[in-house]
């Protein structure tokens, strides 16, 4: 095997998504033993893994897999091999591909930073693995990826990604993996195409030739027949051989001892127990016995366990003499998994109830030295909720049930808490546990509790950070309820506790004030404060950007989208709701894994420029929802961009119907309350009924443009046009909100126009409208305003389109004005038509090639040129590019 190549592209991933540093011994190629039996006949046919993309080594656990790839790899010179050993069976796919990368950077195979990092351990979006195909198939030379106990890896989603990657990487990669299980890729494909090379459990048992040669390595020599016994009863398992020489030498008589060997589970246990722990000295096994609840230890911890200090010298001589103790770098231990399970029923056998005990001591160390996830996991392994529940709050943690990449685990582990522990501790992690619910009744419940047992706060840090925690969860709680005074409470509070609490774990835990911060100023949001909304959401959204705070930074970004989109500013609107789609992606987290709210502000924006389905859509997702960000700004949100949909369609009593559902709130929302009535009366005038719907003016106040010019339309509709436009003159919307207002007061100033016989301020009002429209893509509006508007849209030149004078030097250009905007969306079909024709093919090869008839393709043709204003074929394709429909 080569050295590295050389990689000039900086290397960015120092940990892995759970913030633990990369165990080095997982991308080192394992070293083989002295008694390692080289076998050529498997070593040729793993030649062919060069010229194959898929290499399988399947066989069962001790089949001899590993070492025979490891023996392989290291004569492979000229190429670079990437070596990762899998972790623990369940292990997510962020941690997964987090691993892989800095593999293959080890190898020496240089990979750009853009190719990015997984920092959800749960979850890798789309993104990497393309990004990742597509640098390797740039390769001249491809690389060998080694994915060893590949059965470990059981996560559907990984198998997909990978097989994407090793299709799309093309001879850029050979992929070897050496599992236990079939994995989960398609390999009858690459089997019926001759692109995989498979060996398997029969072809990796032993002959009785090489078993004879095996045991000669551990210094036994046999007779034939008791070799071929030996073979016959172990089936030629490599594991079951070796383990059978090694005890075989420590017998007075090995042949004797290989003839009673029996190679079965219970056999192999047996065996591990006698062999292995019976040999230590007593002191060594009560040792092993009790690090076996342990996944990771180094001395410390071992020591803390066991009561000894002495550990450190046990474990190293354990380690060097094979004794199922491994070393996995930075001072670190672990038994062989197997080992450890047959010593925890030993344990449990020989020390009834010391288990819990030994977690409970582990936990202690473990807090003190600031390892909190293993604090807690080993706590509430030992039932101890008091202190688990306490770590977590004394850490200032409490954000972590809903935010970080470690969510997921700190709600599930907590989750089995019964009613153990009394106390504000477990009572406000009672209270997380159901406000991560959305389960506002609950959580105040336990909540206030929790304060009771708080005495009044004498100005030290002795119990600053659970009060801290009261007040974000407080805050929380005054969000789902939609309650603006008691969320400003609970600011107030907190403000005077950040001063008083640990500036280390404040850094520890940025998401603690981001979480705040975008509580305030979702219920500022929905109190209709705008401006003191921004200034908190804009806050949070300048966070530095981490995994930690990349959910509450979602949400702020996009409900600074949804202030845009109510202010009219729809392109701003829809930029930063798309920034707020990237902030959850770029980490990997896992849905749902925000509001929603830049999905239904992306919707909203859809609905304007006459999208519908892609509005639908949107609308769809936005309801995968974070339980506890499911606030009474994102259901109003939703309700109402979903009646404006039913709108557009036609359906007015669906319209109705989504905002007549009462949305759960403390306190009424002026711009909701608003908005609920512009929709109403909208929904009323589409059905005739103008005294319904002016009836409703009186809900909307018209100190906001937006509301203004909505009640402005409805007085219009309702036959007031003085009133329509006096309102205007007094609120005036220009210059103070966006296009989508600006355009619908312009437009209702130019029907005014026009009933009152001025077509020329009409004309002009109409040309306004239009370029302002244009820069937005914006639709709906020229759709609501009626038939009276066709005729100044068809007149429309370019000049008044664009908003620029035309500079004439010759003659009148006889060139047609630019038809309207497009007020009706072209269906799918249409749109199908519509790229064929930009092909050039004719009539009869888009009918073929859609498999329709000539006729379909004609009446579709003509409904294409109808919506686009155009009478030919070269008409319709330059329109639809103009906007932006091809």
């Amino acid at each position: 095997m080569t050295g590295p190549e050389e990689d000039d592209s900086p290397v960015v991933d120092h940990a892995d998504p759970r913030g633990d540093p990369f165990l080095r011994t997982r991308f080192a190629v394992p070293a083989l033993p002295v008694t390692y039996l080289r076998r050529e006949r498997l070593n040729r046919h793993l030649d062919q893994a060069l010229r194959t993309p898929l290499t399988m080594v399947n066989g069962s656990a001790g089949a001899g897999k590993t070492l025979l790839v490891a023996d392989w790899v290291t004569g492979r010179v000229g190429l670079p091999v990437a070596w990762l050993t899998t972790d623990a069976a369940g292990e997510g796919p962020g941690v997964f591909w987090a691993y892989l990368l800095r593999a293959l950077r080890t190898a020496g195979v240089p990979l750009p930073a853009d190719v990015g990092v997984p920092a959800d351990a749960n979850r890798v979006g789309p993104a990497l693995p393309a990004r990742l195909a597509a640098e390797l198939s740039g390769r001249e030379r491809p690389v060998v990826v080694v994915l060893d106990e590949f059965d470990r890896v059981t996560a559907p989603e990984i198998a997909e990604q990978l097989e994407f990657v090793l299709h799309h990487a093309g001879a850029g990669l050979r992929l070897v993996l050496v599992t236990r299980t079939e994995p989960l890729l398609p390999l009858h494909r690459y089997r019926a195409a001759g692109e995989l090379t498979e060996i398997r459990d029969a072809e990796l048992t032993f002959t009785s030739h090489e078993a004879g040669r095996l045991l000669e390595l551990h210094g036994l020599r046999l007779p034939q027949a008791a070799v071929r016994a030996l073979v016959e009863r172990t089936r030629g398992w490599a594991a079951g051989l070796r383990l059978c020489a090694l005890a075989a030498g420590q017998s007075p008589d090995p042949e004797i001892y290989l003839k009673e060997f029996e190679a079965d589970r219970s056999a192999i246990a047996d065996f591990l127990l006698a062999e292995v722990l019976k040999r230590q000295d007593a002191e060594t096994q009560e040792l092993l016995l009790r690090v076996s609840v342990l996944d990771r230890f180094g001395p410390g911890l071992a020591n803390a366990v066991t009561g000894r200090e002495d550990a450190e010298g046990i474990l190293d001589r354990l380690s060097r003499g094979n004794a199922f103790v491994e070393y996995v770098g930075h001072g670190l231990y672990r038994l062989h998994p197997l080992f450890a399970e047959i010593l925890r029923a030993h344990l449990r056998m020989r020390r009834p109830g010391r288990e819990p005990e030994l977690h409970r001591r582990a936990a202690v160390l473990l807090r003190r030295s600031g390892a909190l996830a293993e604090a807690l996991r080993h706590g509430a392994a030992a039932g101890d909720w008091q202190f688990t529940a306490g770590a977590l709050i004394d850490d200032l943690a409490i954000g972590q049930f809903f935010t970080g990449p470690r969510s997921d685990t700190i709600t599930e582990l907590f989750s089995r808490m019964g009613r153990e522990g009394e106390g504000a501790a477990p009572e406000l992690v009672r209270a997380a546990v159901r406000l991560a619910r959305c389960d506002i009744d609950g959580g105040l419940t336990r909540l206030h509790r929790a304060q009771r047992g708080l005495v009044e706060h004498d100005g030290t840090a002795d119990d600053a950070a659970a009060r801290l925690s009261c007040a974000l969860l407080e805050a929380l709680a005054a969000r789902l309820a939609g309650a603006p005074d008691r969320a400003e409470d609970a600011a107030r509070s907190a403000a005077r506790l950040l001063g008083v609490v640990s500036p280390e774990l404040l850094d520890r835990h940025p998401e603690l004030t981001a979480l705040l911060l975008d509580h305030l100023g979702s219920v500022r949001l929905w109190a209709g404060r705008f401006e003191e909304a921004r200034s908190a959401l804009t806050a949070v959204a300048g966070l530095a950007p981490g995994a930690a705070t990349a959910l509450p930074r979602e949400d702020a970004l996009g409900r600074l989208a949804l202030i845009d989109c109510l202010n009219g500013w729809l392109g701003r609107a829809e930029r930063t709701a798309r920034e707020a789609v990237a902030e959850t992606e770029r980490f990997g987290l896992s849905p749902p894994s925000g509001s929603g709210v830049e999905r239904v502000v992306l919707a909203a924006v859809a609905v304007d420029r006459d999208e519908l389905g892609r509005a639908e859509t949107l609308l769809g997702t936005s309801a995968e929802s974070h339980p506890a960000l499911r606030d009474p700004v994102l259901e109003a949100g939703r309700a109402l961009t979903t009646a404006r949909l039913h709108l557009a369609r036609g359906d007015t009593e669906a319209a109705l119907h989504a905002v007549e559902r009462e949305v759960r709130a403390d306190s009424v929302s002026p711009w909701v309350r608003a908005e609920t009535a512009l929709v109403a009366a909208a929904a009323h005038l589409a059905e005739g009924r103008a005294r319904a719907a002016a009836g409703l003016l009186p809900e909307v106040p018209d100190e906001q443009p937006a509301c203004a010019v909505g009640a402005a339309q409805v007085e219009l509709a309702a036959g007031r046009t003085e009133a329509a436009v006096r309102l205007l003159d007094r609120v005036r919307p220009e210059g103070r909100a966006g296009p989508a207002v600006t355009v619908r007061a312009a437009l209702v100033r130019a029907r005014a126009a026009d009933q009152a016989g001025d077509r020329a301020a009409a004309r002009a009002l109409v040309a306004r409208a239009l370029a302002q429209a244009r820069r937005e893509r914006l639709r709906r509006p020229f759709v609501e305003a009626g038939p009276w508007i066709r005729g100044y849209l068809r007149a429309a030149s370019p000049s008044q389109a664009t908003g620029r004078p035309t500079t004439r030097t010759g003659p009148p250009s006889r060139r047609p004005a630019p038809p309207p905007p497009v007020v009706e969306e072209l269906s799918g079909r249409e749109r199908d038509v519509l790229r064929r024709l930009a092909l050039t093919m004719s009539t009869e090869e888009i009918a073929a090639d859609l498999y329709v008839s000539v006729n379909t393709v004609k009446t579709h043709l003509k409904s294409v040129y109808r919506k686009l204003s155009v009478n030919r074929r070269n008409e319709a394709v330059r329109r639809a590019r103009e906007l932006d429909l091809l």
